[in-house]
């Protein structure tokens, strides 16, 4: 009776039906129009065209306008209003000057140190061209001789940051796309209300959708009444809106501005293997200490104001009693990608990884949905002698999107792309490894809802032990892995080819 009532009583089982209620309403109300008035009809596909020659002209990605396209022309009356309704980032104008307020004043706080640029310039240009494009467009300035430590698995960085949280004295700030009760939560709760009573400043940020199915209902106000500050990114409302397209995906944990994790790994247990969701998950995150952790505060501020609606003085936050990593040479370089700026940065770092590649370019991705650039840089390099593999999983989390990304597998092989399955479990690991130069630790998934519409974030990082160690950990993988034959990936029988095609069409919308 309990699990049929969580199941009857589940929010994001109410928002949906709220949501399909309102489709069918439209709907309904279209068709009555159309019936009664032709001239309801006629404007119907007035809009559709306007609505498709708008995409045309627009400067979105071309996949992402096929995939809104097809089904327009297809449904004319109803695709322009769902386009209205669902299509790209709308935000309203005091949401807009809002986030541009909160950008201008991290361009203001974030100001780059004298020399570092020049000095990685007279090293290595392709590296300080590289650099210089996240400092200008992604808010991220340039590091030198900074902390870094590579964990391979989600149990690792779980112990490491207990550690750290622990040690906390003045603040700890957590943002989160997943946090679900359970041993890694609970475990990581105790010490936040240890430290509460201690008196640390402790505020606490998760996605509304990325948690509806792991926190109970306004879990935010249950941790407010502990004395941990929250805030809940884009709560679901059961009305349609383009909005619900927008969710902030980035996993920052920030320790008194001296230590700050990123990567992949969620607070739930299936990133710790406690349990067994897709056989073992292998997961990835990057510790940086130093002066590198004032990006990721800033960028947990950031949000934190927009959130809280409030103007703080971010510098009282900044550490200046930096702690001393174990890797102390190299440059690190944290960075965001927002949705709302029309800078696609998580592509356009992977692009340049793969692009200014010599020897070889290791990635390890969960999703393979990919645009034609992608494809054209990953084929190009691996057409030019470059060593390019790619380890996805071997069980996926959701049939539909491995579907497309098995659709990817023939072009890329064909080209000269290795291509791997994780075979004991789900990898969800977005990591590149670059030549034993670069490597980026981060939260951007291969696919469109990472690259274009979700909050993100990584760490670059050029000549640092922690890019060999994420070399290691990719040959040590690859190991337990099922290399994709061409056989394999070209002998399909005709109906998945077709469904592999329907999907992937329709896939930048997934």
């Amino acid at each position: 009776m309990k699990f049929i009532k969580n199941i009857l009583f589940n929010r994001i089982l109410i928002v949906g039906i709220a949501i399909m209620a309102q489709l069918i309403a439209l709907v309904w109300m279209i068709i009555q129009f159309q019936d009664y008035f032709v001239f309801f009809y006629a404007a119907s596909i007035v809009l559709s065209i306007i609505v498709v020659l708008y995409i045309v002209s627009d400067s979105m990605n071309p996949a992402y306008k096929i995939a809104w396209i097809i089904p327009i022309l297809l449904l004319p009356i109803f695709g322009g209003l769902f386009y209205i309704f669902f299509g790209g980032n709308k935000v309203s104008k005091k949401e807009k000057n809002r986030m541009n307020y909160i950008v201008t004043k991290m361009n203001s706080i974030l100001i780059p140190q004298k020399g570092i640029m020049k000095t990685l310039e007279s090293e290595n240009i392709i590296a300080a061209n590289q650099s210089r494009y996240l400092q200008n467009s992604a808010y991220g300035p340039l590091y030198k001789n900074e902390g870094t430590e590579y964990f391979s698995l989600g149990e690792y960085k779980f112990k490491r940051l207990k550690e750290e949280l622990k040690n906390a004295k003045e603040f700890i700030f957590l943002e989160y796309f997943i946090i679900s009760e359970g041993k890694m939560w609970n475990e990581i709760l105790e010490i936040l209300l240890e430290k509460v009573n201690e008196g640390v400043d402790i505020r606490v940020i998760y996605d509304d959708f990325g948690s509806v199915l792991t926190l109970p209902y306004k879990y935010d106000k249950i941790l407010e009444d502990m004395g941990i500050k929250c805030e809940i990114f884009n709560p679901l409302r059961p009305f349609l809106s383009p909005r619900l397209n927008n969710r902030d995906h980035r996993k920052i944990a920030i320790i008194d501005g001296k230590v700050g994790f990123t990567g992949g790994i969620n607070l739930a247990d299936e990133y710790i293997n406690e349990i067994d969701r897709f056989g073992h998950w292998k997961d990835s995150a990057i510790m940086i200490s130093g002066e590198p952790v004032w990006s990721l505060t800033v960028m947990f501020l950031s949000m934190w104001d927009y959130l809280r609606g409030i103007d703080e003085d971010f510098n009282k936050f900044k550490n200046e009693n930096h702690f001393i990593g174990k890797d102390k040479h190299g440059y690190v370089q944290p960075y965001t990608d927002s949705p709302l700026d029309d800078e696609t940065v998580g592509e356009i770092v992977y692009l340049n990884l793969i692009n200014k590649a010599n020897k070889y370019v290791y990635i390890t991705t969960p999703y393979l949905i990919i645009d034609n650039e992608i494809v054209v840089a990953l084929t190009s390099a691996a057409k030019s002698g470059i060593d390019v593999r790619i380890i996805t999983p071997h069980h996926p989390d959701k049939l539909y999107v491995h579907a497309v990304t098995k659709s990817f597998y023939k072009v890329l092989i064909e080209a000269g792309v290795k291509v791997y399955e994780y075979t004991p479990g789900f990898i969800h690991a977005k990591n590149f490894v670059v030549d034993d130069e670069y490597g980026v630790v981060g939260t951007i998934n291969m696919d469109y809802r990472s690259l274009y519409l979700h909050f993100e974030c990584g760490v670059w990082m050029h000549k640092t032990d922690s890019v060999v160690a994420m070399r290691e950990d990719f040959l040590n993988t690859i190991k337990v892995s099922e290399k994709i034959s061409y056989e394999v990936a070209t002998n399909i029988k005709w109906y998945t080819k077709l469904g592999r095609s329907i999907l992937r069409v329709f896939s930048p919308l997934m």
